[in-house]
C-alpha cells in the first residue's frame, strides 16, 4: 500500500488536472485554502481522521456538476482513481459520502448527516465562501455564469429547493440567499469563531455596494 503523504501528493495532482480549466472559483486556489482551512480545523478535532479530511477537501469539487459537465463520468473516473491509490473500499465511500452530501444544494430541504470529517471538510469550504475572498469569488462565479450584479426589484428568494437553487439570479441575492446564512451553519467550535469575523465583512460589504448603488453615498465636503 502507498503511504499516506504519497497518496495525498497523488490527489493533489489529480485535483489540480481537473481543475487546470476552471473559472468558476473552485479552482485549485479554492482547493488550496479549503485544505489549509480543514487542517486549522483538526488542530480542534483530535480524534477526526486526517487522512479521510485532507482527502476529501482535495476532491470536493472534482465531480460537483458546477465544475464538471458529466457528473456520472467525474463520479467513476474519480473512483478508479482512488482504488488506483490502493485506498480501502471504507476510505473510499467515507469520501465519496462526504463529497456528494456535504455541499449546500443538497442540504437545502433537509440537513445530511456528515461524519465528523464530514463536518469539517463542509466548514471548511463554506468559510472561504464568506469574508473577504467569498465577496471575490461570489462576483468571480457570477460573471462566469452571467449573472447579473443586482437588481433591487429582484428579490431574494426565501423557499429554496435544489432544482430552483440553480435558476440564475442576481449576484448580491446570492448573499441573502446563501451567505449571510451560513454564520449559523457552520458545525465545529473553531469555524463558527471564523465565520463571525467573515460574516461581519460580507454584512459590511451588502450594505455599503447598496448604499452606492441607489447613489447614497454621503457627501464629502473638502
Amino acid at each position: 500500500m502507498l503511504d499516506q503523504q504519497k497518496i495525498i501528493n497523488n490527489v493533489q495532482t489529480f485535483v489540480k488536472q481537473k481543475l487546470a480549466d476552471d473559472f468558476s472559483g473552485h479552482d485549485m486556489a479554492h482547493i488550496e485554502r479549503v485544505v489549509k482551512l480543514a487542517q486549522q480545523i483538526l488542530k480542534h478535532e483530535p480524534t477526526a481522521n486526517h487522512f479521510i479530511v485532507i482527502l476529501s477537501a482535495y476532491l470536493h469539487d472534482v465531480i460537483d456538476e458546477k465544475v464538471v459537465s458529466d457528473v456520472n463520468h467525474a463520479i467513476n473516473e474519480l473512483h478508479d482513481f482512488l482504488i488506483q491509490q490502493t485506498i480501502s473500499q471504507n476510505e473510499i465511500e467515507h469520501i465519496f459520502d462526504i463529497i456528494e452530501n456535504m455541499s449546500y444544494r443538497k442540504n437545502l430541504t433537509q440537513k445530511k448527516a456528515l461524519s465528523l470529517e464530514g463536518q469539517i471538510v463542509q466548514d471548511a469550504d463554506r468559510l472561504d465562501a464568506i469574508g473577504a475572498i467569498g465577496i471575490a469569488r461570489t462576483f468571480y462565479y457570477g460573471g462566469n455564469k452571467h449573472n447579473i450584479m443586482y437588481d433591487p426589484t429582484i428579490l431574494p428568494r426565501t423557499l429554496l429547493n435544489e432544482e430552483n437553487y440553480k435558476q440564475p439570479n442576481t449576484v448580491i441575492n446570492h448573499f441573502y440567499e446563501k451567505l449571510f446564512l451560513l454564520k449559523d451553519r457552520m458545525n465545529t467550535q473553531v469555524a463558527k469563531k471564523i465565520a463571525l469575523k467573515r460574516h461581519a465583512i460580507l454584512v459590511e460589504f451588502v450594505k455599503q455596494f447598496e448604499k452606492e448603488w441607489g447613489g447614497d453615498e454621503e457627501e464629502v465636503i473638502l
